[in-house]
């Protein structure tokens, strides 16, 4: 005997909420178990940034294709298939015993992500039919969700300091078998008996895009970077093949149509932005809260919570000002307030006495500008366009956020790597060639202060251990303006998305609404 359909939806929204608890977990948690994952696992800087970035381009690889076999083959049945395969990778990534092989853990980790939080977003809709239990369930899910984001830093740091950094991972696995139970007792199948043919081509060609520009932002630094170019071309051409394939398309991934409502490319702006500074920048936080402030983990995941908690505690607030003055105005001011924290944490990362308390205020307001930017920007991304555009409307926004997320934990590497480099050379002016200042400075990026001087003549070694940190602050303080600057370069061009057109003899062009 089947249990009643409001005891079968408790179960259908526990495992809902449960898998997107560790998706979310899975983002913010694992930075602070970066400077150990060096340490243990002798990884250079370059493997950090591909642990972190492994998963998000496989979480992106996978967004706009999980709809449709969701919707071709049963939300149910996929739901299940990716929960059992993130659970199994995160017990790979557990297991890993070199760099190489929890890179590629975490790749399979992030396909089944993608897609897990995909399938129970679809099961969420189909299966909540009510319109006061379906606001309830989708309320509860958005609290589940941003207690793994928000919470993941000290979540992290107490699991590194209490069991080692594999159980980081391997702690989904209970998780993911509890989520299976539950799915299976509460989870109805659906379908969509008219679901649109898989789009390979244009998922093939814009993932292959993606990953050739992340992948020469991360080795472009490097001074024997061969083959840089080939990629970049390939890239390119991924990109340009992308657009030719979906403009050829009866029913594609991405109507470039939509591109034509402001409000839409707007609120578009704004998720990029959100992605550009705030949530890449939070993958290296925790090196300077532990490499340059000397914090222990669970003290740097206690530190981050400032940063995080706003972005929690504050979304209703974005709802009721975009309520009140329009997403054209919260968006931008949202971004602009983000930006301002990041100048602001740089301020304080610069004084003497540098804390958390210093980069108290910065990191707060911040966290406020994303808190009040993430509500209006997910709404309006998907109430501008018509009704039957609303999933794929939903598709662009997460790609968007998950491909400026990628690109830019790339970039902000980079910058770091830049300023560390800049310092190095201001302080030791001709004691190392190009290629040792890039390996010392990926050393230093990397946040093992201690062991910055291995290989290098004692006298140049003595010398460099005494400006490793002074370097590694100089290159937070470029990242933290680089973040501040950017997000104010898209408040700004999304303000300007937003306003309406003035027509010839002084008409204003209202924007196009659904």
């Amino acid at each position: 005997m089947s249990p009643p359909r409001s005891n079968k939806n408790k179960f259908a929204l526990a495992a809902i909420c449960l898998a997107s608890l560790m998706f979310g977990l899975e983002i913010s948690s694992v930075p602070v178990a970066l400077p150990a994952l060096e340490r243990l696992l002798h990884a250079d800087f370059q493997d950090l940034q591909w642990i972190m970035n492994a998963y998000t381009l496989a979480c992106t690889a996978v967004l706009m294709a999980t709809g449709a076999l969701a919707d071709r083959y049963g939300r149910k049945r996929l739901f299940v298939g990716s929960t059992a395969t993130f659970g199994l990778a995160s017990l790979l990534c557990g297991l890993a015993d070199g760099a190489a092989v929890l890179i590629a853990a975490r790749a399979l980790q992030g396909v089944a992500g993608g897609a897990m939080l995909i399938c129970a977003l679809a099961i969420l809709s189909q299966q909540f039919q009510d319109g006061r239990e379906r606001g309830q369930a989708f309320a509860a899910w958005g609290v589940v969700f941003g207690v793994g984001l928000g919470f993941g830093p000290i979540i992290g740091g107490a699991i590194v300091a209490l069991c080692g950094w594999q159980w980081v991972f391997l702690v989904h696995l209970p998780l993911a078998v509890l989520t299976l139970a539950l799915l299976f007792a509460g989870v109805e199948e659906s379908r969509d008996p008219h679901a649109a043919r898989l789009d390979v081509a244009g998922i093939a060609t814009l993932s292959l895009a993606v990953l050739g520009l992340t992948y020469g932002i991360t080795r472009g630094a490097a001074p024997a970077s061969g083959g840089l170019g080939a990629v970049a071309l390939a890239s390119a051409a991924s990109l340009a093949a992308f657009v030719v394939v979906e403009r050829r398309r009866a029913h594609p991934m991405m109507d470039f149509s939509v591109f034509r409502i402001r409000a839409f490319c707007g609120a578009l702006l704004g998720s990029m932005g959100m992605n550009f500074s705030y949530w890449p920048f939070m993958i290296y936080l925790p090196i300077y809260f532990q490499s340059v402030l000397g914090y222990g983990s669970v003290a740097a995941g206690l530190s981050l919570l400032a940063y995080t908690l706003p972005t929690l505690l504050l979304p209703p607030l974005g709802e009721r000002l975009a309520r009140r003055y329009s997403a054209g105005v919260v968006i931008p001011a949202g971004l602009f307030t983000i930006g301002l924290g990041f100048l602001l944490m740089r301020h304080g990362a610069g004084l003497a006495s540098a804390s958390w308390l210093s980069l108290l205020p910065g990191a707060l307001l911040a966290g406020a500008g994303l808190g009040i930017t993430n509500t209006p920007v997910s709404n309006t991304t998907t109430g501008s366009v018509p009704g039957n555009r609303a999933g794929m409307a939903s598709g662009i926004d997460m790609s968007a956020r998950m491909i400026s997320l990628a690109v830019n934990i790339a970039l902000m590497g980079l910058i770091l790597l830049a300023g560390i480099t800049a310092y190095v050379q201001r302080s030791l002016p001709g004691a190392l060639d190009a290629a040792t200042l890039r390996a010392l400075a990926e050393r230093i990026a990397g946040g093992d202060l201690a062991a910055v001087g291995a290989g290098l003549p004692a006298a140049v070694a003595g010398q460099v251990g005494g400006v490793a940190r002074g370097a590694l602050a100089q290159g937070f303080a470029w990242v933290m303006l680089y973040g501040g600057l950017g997000a104010w370069l898209l408040a700004g061009l999304s303000w300007l998305t937003f306003a309406p057109r003035a027509r010839p003899g002084g008409a204003v062009a209202a924007p196009p609404s659904r």
